[in-house]
């Protein structure tokens, strides 16, 4: 896991990958004698075992141990989209500072006052500045733990502008513009893929349950079946994990925008 260090640090967990590595291998071993001995009673209730039994301890204990071990990805793509949603707006508040007379240092200072996400890696530089970092290796050491592919482009372009001795304020209003415009396809995107998303949602989670159900009770009716009351929760639990997965799925293919 040769990445692991790195989305660590931009995931903000202060763990070392040794120390994260053995609090994923306890948390996925409690995660999974909680679940099995769930299972054990559950089983013993219903009188049913079966030497299977064997094999899915060890196999739940796997599944567990790389789903906490995916715990730093999804940290890394919360706090990229967290940013997305603030880089704009921060960005050309940033311009606006330095088309008003405002140094850079106090630009930055700024900014980490007035955006709560942003403004904490804007804090890390000028932190890193205060310490007796250069502003180039301070901006530097930041872009190595931004986990948005946005916020790195617009603290490279104030690198690059340091370095060069560029206008800094036009550099960053032709990168900002080029965000806003990918933020607006991206929009656009999500609005051709909500319609059929909805469509899905309607037949498969409303209508097919509906109808389904139905018909259902009818057919046992004919066929002397009862139906008792786990049968029904399960059916309501099956219909309400359906939905709950829609909802997600929308909500995750959302694009990170504040308009």
């Amino acid at each position: 896991m040769p990445e692991l260090r790195s989305k660590l640090s931009q995931s903000g967990m202060r763990y070392s990958p040794q120390e994260f590595i053995k609090r994923t291998f306890l948390s996925a071993f409690y995660m999974t004698t909680g679940i099995g001995v769930l299972i054990l009673v559950i089983m013993t209730e219903l009188e049913i075992f079966s030497k299977m039994m064997y094999l899915i301890f060890p196999l739940l204990y796997v599944f567990m141990f790389y789903y906490m071990m995916k715990v730093p990805d999804v940290k890394v793509i919360m706090k990229g989209k967290s940013i997305s949603k603030e880089i704009v707006f921060a960005g050309r508040f940033l311009v606006i500072e330095l088309e008003s007379g405002v140094s850079l240092y106090d630009a930055m200072i700024n900014v980490s006052k007035n955006y709560e996400v942003i403004g904490g890696y804007f804090k890390e530089i000028i932190d890193r500045v205060s310490m007796g970092t250069s502003m180039e290796d301070a901006i530097n050491e930041t872009i190595e733990l931004t986990p948005s592919s946005n916020l790195t482009k617009v603290l490279w372009q104030i690198l690059n502008s340091l370095r060069t001795g560029a206008d800094i304020s036009k550099s960053l209003t032709n990168i900002l513009d080029q965000i806003a415009r990918e933020q607006i396809i991206e929009v656009k995107e999500y609005g051709r893929k909500l319609n059929p998303l909805a469509m899905f949602f309607m037949v498969i989670a409303v209508i097919l349950p509906s109808l389904g159900i139905t018909m259902f009770i009818v057919l046992t009716t004919f066929i002397s079946v009862n139906i008792d009351l786990t049968a029904l929760m399960a059916i309501a639990f099956g219909l309400g994990f359906i939905q709950f997965m829609f909802f997600s799925m929308i909500k995750s293919s959302r694009p990170s925008v504040e308009l």
